[in-house]
C-alpha cells in the first residue's frame, strides 16, 4: 500500500521557560536557564533543592474548582498545551470528522503527586481506607489522553504511551504511523509530566541521577561538559497536531513541517545506564533514517537527548559518530535540556517543538552552561555551546532515550508540496 504523508499543523507547550510556544521558543533562542530553587515543596532535607518548574502557574485560571479536584497537575498541563495546539491548528470542531481524530498522549510517571498525597493521608490515619473517588482516575498514566478526547469529542484511537523519557516521542511516532496507514485523519499527540515533588526528587536522588549543584543551580544542567553531574528535573507538557497531508490541505491549514520518519529500539543492557558504546542509540537513529528513506547527509540538526549524565552524553556522542561518520562534523547539535531541564515523559514532545521551530526559523538553540570540554567527547562536534546559531535547516533528528533502554528518534523535515 502507499503510505500517506503526515504533517504538523499545530503546536502547544507549557514549560519551565514559558507557558506557551512563542515564550518557550524566545527563551530557548536567548539561552535562558529555567532552573531555580524548588517552590512546589520544602526541599531542605533533599540532596537536590532545585529544578526547572513551570513558572507563574495558577490552575484556577484554566480550570474551575470542580475540575481541579479531578485533575492531577500533569493532566492540567496536558490540557493546557493541547488547547494551544488545537487553536494553533485552526481546528473547527463542527466541521472536522471527530470520529477520525485520535489522541495518543503519554506520561512517563503519571500522577505521582496524587499517589503520594493519597498514600500519605492513609498512613497518617487509623488504617480506615478513606481515599478520594478521584484517586485512581487522577493518577493513572493514560488519563491525560482520555481527558483530551472527552473535552473535544475525539472518537478516534485513544491511548497513552509509557516508555520513560522516550514516552512522548513514542506517542508522536505511533500517531504518525496510524495516520500514514490511513487509520485516522489527525491526532493530538505529545506528553506531560509533573514529578517535581517529595517522592519524585527523592527517588531520582536515590538513584544519583540528579545534579546536586545547589549553590550553582542556574548552571547545573551541563550537557557534554566535563563537570556534569546529572540532570535537572523539569516539568510541563508539549502537544503536536499531526494530520494527513490531504486533510490538512483541504481545510487550508498552516503546515509547520512534514514528519519524515521515526525509529524505535532497545538497549537491552541496563535498568538506567545506556550501552557504553551507544549501540541502542546507534540503532534507533539508523532505524529512523531508514524509515524516512533519508541518508545521514540529509540531516542538518540533531536535538540530542543530552541529559548531562556522565555516561549518557558520551554514549550519545559515540552513536552520532557511528551513524554520521564525517558528516557528524557538519551537523549542528544541541541539548535544550540545558535550559528546560529534563521533562521526563514530556521531553520528546517539548523537544520536537524546539526542533520544529529551529526548522522554521533557521536558528539552532544553544547548549548553555558549557565551561570545560570533556576529553571523552569528540571536540570537533559542533555542540552549539552557549550561544544560538543561525543556519539553514532542512531536516532535524530529535533523540530521546529512557530508563529501561527505550529509545525513540524522530525525523522532521521542511514541507515540500
Amino acid at each position: 500500500m502507499t503510505l500517506k504523508r503526515v504533517v504538523v499543523t499545530g503546536l502547544g507547550a507549557i514549560t519551565p521557560l514559558g507557558n506557551n510556544v512563542p515564550d518557550y521558543w524566545s527563551a530557548l533562542e536567548k539561552g535562558v536557564s529555567g532552573s531555580n530553587l524548588i517552590t512546589h515543596f520544602n526541599p531542605e532535607k533533599h540532596k537536590t533543592r532545585f529544578a526547572c518548574e513551570v513558572k507563574n502557574y495558577d490552575g484556577s485560571k484554566y480550570f474551575d474548582r470542580k475540575e481541579l479536584r479531578k485533575l492531577d497537575l500533569y493532566t492540567q498541563y496536558a490540557l493546557i498545551s493541547t488547547q494551544e495546539a488545537i487553536t494553533d491548528a485552526g481546528f473547527d470542531l463542527e466541521k472536522i470528522d471527530r470520529n477520525r481524530v485520535g489522541v495518543i498522549f503519554g506520561s512517563g510517571i503519571g500522577g505521582i503527586k496524587t499517589f503520594y498525597d493519597e498514600i500519605a493521608q492513609f498512613a497518617r490515619g487509623d488504617g480506615t481506607p478513606r481515599f478520594s473517588p478521584f484517586f485512581i482516575p487522577k493518577m493513572i498514566s493514560d488519563i491525560a489522553a482520555g481527558n483530551i478526547s472527552m473535552r473535544y469529542g475525539f472518537h478516534g484511537p485513544n491511548f497513552g504511551t509509557v516508555s520513560a523519557c522516550s514516552t512522548s516521542a513514542n506517542a508522536i511516532i505511533d500517531a504518525f504511523n496510524y495516520i500514514r496507514l490511513g487509520k485516522a485523519d489527525a491526532f493530538v499527540t505529545g506528553g506531560a509530566e509533573a514529578a517535581i515533588n517529595e517522592v519524585g526528587v527523592g527517588g531520582f536522588n536515590a538513584m544519583m541521577a540528579l545534579s546536586t549543584r545547589n549553590d550553582e543551580y542556574k548552571t547545573a544542567s551541563r550537557p557534554f561538559d566535563k563537570s556534569r553531574d546529572g540532570f535537572v528535573m523539569g516539568e510541563g507538557a508539549g502537544t503536536l497536531i499531526l494530520e494527513e497531508l490531504e486533510h490538512a490541505k483541504a481545510r487550508g491549514a498552516k503546515i509547520y513541517a512534514e514528519v519524515a520518519g521515526g525509529g524505535l529500539s532497545a538497549d537491552a543492557y541496563h535498568l538506567t545506564a545506556p550501552h557504553p558504546d551507544g549501540l541502542g542509540a546507534t540503532l534507533v537513529i539508523q532505524n529512523a533514517l531508514e524509515d524516512a528513506e533519508m541518508t545521514p547527509e540529509e540531516i542538518d540538526y540533531i536535538n540530542v537527548h543530552g541529559t548531562a549524565t556522565p555516561r549518557g552524553d558520551i554514549a550519545e556522542s559515540l552513536a552520532i559518530l557511528n551513524v554520521f561518520g564525517d558528516h557528524a562534523y557538519k551537523l549542528s547539535i544541541s541539548s535544550t535540556k540545558s535550559m528546560t531541564g529534563h521533562l521526563l515523559g514530556a521531553a520528546g514532545a517539548v523537544e520536537a517543538i524546539a526542533s520544529l521551530m529551529a526548522l522554521e526559523k533557521g536558528i539552532i538553540p544553544p547548549t548553555i552552561n558549557h565551561f570545560e570540554d570533556d576529553p571523552e567527547i569528540d571536540p570537533k562536534l559542533d555542540l552549539t555551546f552557549n550561544k544560538a546559531k543561525h543556519r539553514e535547516v532542512k531536516a532535524v533528528l530529535s533523540n530521546t532515550f529512557g530508563f529501561g533502554g527505550h529509545n525513540a528518534s524522530l525525523i522532521l523535515k521542511k514541507f515540500e508540496a
